[in-house]
């Protein structure tokens, strides 16, 4: 299926088609709304939510923490090599 696309993709490249964009973020909404109505169908998945946005909200917190700690460790790494203010040698 997605090669297909592909192949179409390739045959009209040439072509101005900025409504495409229009349909793909109308197809993630309609995606991401039969993704919420299949997980609100599911008793399990319901009863475990307390659980999952708890585990949900650790991943998040370790993600930015991990995030701002490797960036901070970049800096000093960068900072002493010589680098000025605005990113010049």
């Amino acid at each position: 299926m997605m090669f297909s696309g592909i192949a179409v993709g390739y045959l009209i490249r040439s072509r101005k088609i900025n409504w495409i964009s229009r349909i793909i973020m109308l197809f993630i909404w309609i995606l991401l709304f039969v993704l919420g109505v299949e997980i609100g169908s599911d008793p399990a998945i319901i009863a475990a939510l307390p659980t999952l946005g708890v585990e949900a909200l650790f991943i998040a917190t370790m993600a930015i923490l991990g995030s701002a700690i490797a960036a901070m460790l970049l800096w000093k790494s960068v900072k002493g090599k010589g680098y000025k203010k605005g990113g010049k040698l």
